[in-house]
C-alpha cells in the first residue's frame, strides 16, 4: 500500500470519527433534559471537560478550578503529540464548518491564489490574548467566542425549538388537513416520524427563549464566512484553536515534503482546510494545519507524508510570529473593556438589578461572571424554560448568561439540575435540602392589580401554589367598602419575607397574565448579603423557619 492510499484510508477514518463525535454531540443534547440528575451531568459537560480553554480561563478569571476541567490537560498533551487534530477530527463546530466549506465551488486557479497562509491568521491569537488579559482582570469573556458555548448555546435556544416547532406543528397541521391521494396518506409518513421524535428525541416539556434572534444570527454569520474563505471561522477568529495553535508549534508528528517528487502543483494547498501551507517545503504551519489529511490524500505523487520524529530535532517549523505591538493592544483592548464595564454602579455592587434572579447555587454577580461560558446547559435542563439567556439589559458582561424569567417559568422546587450541568460551577452544585432553602429573591405585590386589593374580588392561586409545606404567602381577612356602599370581607394577600424562597411559582401562576400583581425580584437573594432589604431579627409577627429548608449554602 502507497503512502498515499494509506492516507486515504486514515482520511476516511478522521471523517467517521467526526461523524462520530458530532453524533455523540447531538446525544448530548437530546439526553439533557431527561433521566436522574447524575446522568445528565456526566452526559451533557463531556466536550466543556476536554475543553482546555474553558479550563484556562476559569482558572485565571476565578482564581480557583473544578478538578474535572483539568480534563482539558489531557487535550493539550495530545496536541503537542499530533497538532491541531482536536480541530479536525473532534470539535462538532469545526465538522459543521468543514461541511459547509465542501459546498464552496471554485476554479483550481481561484483556489490556488486564494487558500492561503496570510498574516489574518494571526487574529485569533490576538482575540486570544485580549480574552486571557480580560480573565486575568476577573471578565471570563471566553463564553461568547468558544466553540462549544457558541454552538451549545445556538442548539439549545434556537435550532432545537424550532425544529420542534417544526415538527409537531407541521405533523398537526397535516393530520388535520388530511391530504391524501386515493388510499395513500400524507399521515402514514407523518405520524410514524412524529411517534419517533415525541418518544425519543422531544422528551422534555416544549421551550422557548429570548434573544434567539442574535444568537442565530452570530452562529449564521460564522458559518456563512465560510462562503469566503474555507473554515473562516477556525483560521481567524477561533480562540480555542489558537490555544492549540500554540501547543502545535512544534508537534511530533510532523509533514514531510519529498521536494524530488513534488511538482508544485498546489493540489494540497487547493485541499487544505487550514492555510498550512503543505505547498512549500519548510515552510509547513503546523500552528494551521487541521490534521485533516486532505494534502496527502490529494497529492498524486506520493510528495507528502506524515511522519513521527523528536521535535527538538530536525527543521524547525515557521514560528507563528505574532507582532508585539499588536498583541500589546490586544491585551490593553481586553482589560480596558472590562474596567470600563465594572465602573458602573450594578457591577460594583452599589446597586442590584431587580429583574437579575439567577439560578440556585448562583455565586456572587462578580464570582458568577467570572465563571460563566454561557454555554446554555443551565437552560436546556431548566424543566419549567424559566431560565433564560439575558440580553443587554443586564449589561454587556452579563450577555447570554442565565437569569430567571417568572413569566416565562418558575424555580420548580424539587430540582437541582442547573448546578448539576454547571461545567464550571457558576452554578455551585446544591444538594436537594440545602437548594430548597436557598433563596433567589422575594415576592411582592402590586396591589393596583392584585383581585383582592384592587377590584374587590377573591383570588387565591398564588396561595395555593406556593410549594412551601407552610406557605410562604398567607391571607389578612379586611373588610373592604364596595361600590354599593356595602362591606365584604376579603382575604388579602401578603408574603412572609422569612419564608419566600422567590421560586416565581406565584408569578407564573398569577390569573394576570400580561403583567403578574405579584413579582420576583432580587431583593432577600442568598447569594448577596448587601441585597438584604428584611432586616435580620426583625419581622412583624413571629413565624417559624421554613420546614423544609436547610443550611445557607453561602454562610
Amino acid at each position: 500500500m502507497t503512502s498515499r492510499q494509506k492516507m486515504l484510508v486514515l482520511r476516511w477514518l478522521r471523517r467517521s470519527v467526526q461523524g462520530g463525535c458530532f453524533a455523540v454531540f447531538l446525544w448530548t443534547v437530546v439526553v439533557a433534559a431527561r433521566g436522574s440528575v447524575e446522568e445528565t451531568s456526566k452526559t451533557a459537560e463531556i466536550f466543556f471537560l476536554f475543553d482546555p480553554l474553558v479550563m484556562l480561563t476559569t482558572i485565571i478569571a476565578s482564581r480557583a478550578f473544578t478538578a474535572l476541567l483539568l480534563l482539558g490537560l489531557i487535550t493539550m498533551a495530545l496536541t503537542v503529540v499530533f497538532g491541531r487534530f482536536f480541530c479536525g477530527w473532534i470539535c462538532p463546530l469545526g465538522s459543521i464548518h468543514a461541511t459547509v466549506s465542501a459546498l464552496r465551488k471554485d476554479s483550481t486557479f481561484d483556489l490556488v491564489q486564494r487558500e492561503k497562509w496570510s498574516p489574518w491568521n494571526r487574529w485569533k491569537y490576538y482575540i486570544l490574548i485580549g480574552m486571557l488579559v480580560g480573565a486575568a482582570f476577573g471578565a471570563n469573556w471566553i463564553g461568547l467566542l468558544d466553540p462549544f458555548s457558541l454552538l451549545y448555546r445556538t442548539t439549545f435556544t434556537v435550532f432545537g425549538p424550532a425544529i420542534r416547532v417544526a415538527v409537531e406543528d407541521g405533523s398537526t397541521a397535516i393530520y388535520q388537513s388530511d391530504p391524501h391521494i386515493g388510499p395513500v396518506h400524507a399521515t402514514m409518513a407523518t405520524e410514524p416520524a412524529y411517534r419517533f421524535f415525541r418518544d425519543h428525541v422531544f422528551v422534555a416539556n416544549r421551550q422557548s427563549f429570548y434573544g434567539g434572534v442574535l444568537i442565530s444570527a452570530v452562529f449564521l454569520i460564522t458559518v456563512g464566512l465560510n462562503f469566503y474563505r474555507k473554515r473562516f471561522w477556525c483560521r481567524y477568529l477561533c480562540p480555542l484553536g489558537a490555544l492549540l495553535g500554540l501547543a502545535a508549534w512544534r508537534p511530533w508528528l510532523r509533514m514531510r515534503t519529498c521536494g524530488e517528487t513534488c511538482t508544485e502543483c498546489g493540489l494540497c494547498r487547493v485541499n487544505c482546510q487550514g492555510a498550512g501551507t503543505p505547498d512549500k517545503p519548510g515552510e509547513w504551519r503546523p500552528s494551521e494545519c487541521f490534521l485533516c489529511l486532505n494534502c496527502t490524500a490529494k497529492c498524486n505523487w506520493d510528495a507528502i507524508t506524515f511522519t513521527v520524529q523528536n521535535p527538538l530535532r530536525g527543521e524547525a517549523a515557521p514560528s507563528v510570529d505574532l507582532s508585539r505591538r499588536a498583541a500589546m493592544t490586544a491585551g490593553l483592548v481586553g482589560a480596558g473593556t472590562l474596567l470600563s464595564l465594572r465602573l458602573s454602579p450594578v457591577a460594583q455592587g452599589k446597586v442590584f438589578d431587580p429583574n437579575l434572579v439567577r439560578p440556585p447555587g448562583a455565586l456572587a454577580e462578580s464570582e458568577f461572571l467570572s465563571r460563566c461560558v454561557r454555554c446554555g446547559l443551565c437552560m436546556r435542563v431548566c424543566p419549567t424554560n424559566g431560565l433564560q439567556p439575558a440580553g443587554f439589559d443586564t449589561g454587556i458582561e452579563g450577555l447570554w448568561t442565565p437569569r430567571l424569567v417568572a413569566q416565562v417559568g418558575y424555580c420548580e422546587y424539587e430540582c437541582n439540575r442547573c448546578g448539576a450541568v454547571c461545567p464550571t460551577e457558576a452554578i455551585q452544585p446544591l444538594d436537594m435540602e440545602t437548594k430548597k432553602a436557598t433563596k433567589l429573591g422575594l415576592a411582592s405585590f402590586d396591589t393596583s392589580r392584585c383581585l383582592p386589593y384592587a377590584y374587590g374580588r377573591e383570588c387565591m392561586v398564588c396561595e395555593e401554589h406556593c410549594p412551601i409545606s407552610t406557605k410562604a404567602i398567607h391571607f389578612i381577612e379586611t373588610e373592604v367598602k364596595m361600590r354599593d356602599g356595602s362591606v365584604r370581607v376579603l382575604k388579602q394577600p401578603r408574603v412572609d419575607p422569612e419564608r419566600c424562597i422567590g421560586c416565581g411559582i406565584c408569578e407564573a401562576k398569577c390569573v394576570f397574565r400580561d403583567q403578574p400583581a405579584i413579582r420576583v425580584t432580587s431583593a432577600n437573594e442568598t447569594r448577596h448579603p448587601n441585597n438584604q432589604p428584611i432586616l435580620s431579627g426583625f419581622t412583624l409577627y413571629d413565624a417559624p423557619p421554613v420546614e423544609s429548608g436547610g443550611g445557607d449554602p453561602y454562610g
